[in-house]
């Protein structure tokens, strides 16, 4: 997944969706509901749970804070919320049905994270500039 394809991106919101919805969903059937569940007792499918899903988010949250940075994260939630914002003035969504606002903020945050993901592709799909992590040296 070296350059920006549709498929490519469809392919991170599937995972961001995937870990959205795996660490919290209104269903019912989720890791915080699991753990919730079991309280103050943690057992070791739940720690380990716990770790992968704490490490996929450092993943894609620091790929996404390294690609979109403070502004454009800002901007993407921004637009995110008028969004949303439009779509309950045209009457698609409710904002008094609970579990579909949930969803549609769950949503809206893995489009994030997959933007996130997808971000320098683009940008160099666009302008052939690549980024580059600045490596410290000694």
């Amino acid at each position: 997944m070296n350059q920006f394809t549709l498929p490519g991106f469809l392919i991170r919101l599937a995972v961001a969706l995937a870990l959205v919805a795996l660490t919290y969903n209104p269903t019912g059937h989720s890791f915080v509901h699991w753990v919730a569940g079991s309280l103050p007792h943690v057992t070791p499918p739940q720690a380990i749970a716990g770790l992968v899903l704490i490490g996929a988010w450092g993943f894609f949250l620091h790929a996404t804070w390294q690609s979109l940075g403070t502004a454009g994260i800002l901007l993407a939630g921004g637009l995110s919320a008028a969004f949303i914002w439009l779509f309950v003035t045209w009457g698609w969504f409710n904002l008094k049905d609970t579990s579909v606002m949930s969803w549609v903020a769950l949503t809206a945050l893995a489009v994030i994270l997959a933007i996130g993901l997808s971000w320098s592709n683009l940008r160099r799909r666009v302008t052939g500039q690549t980024d580059v992590e600045t490596v410290g040296h000694r």
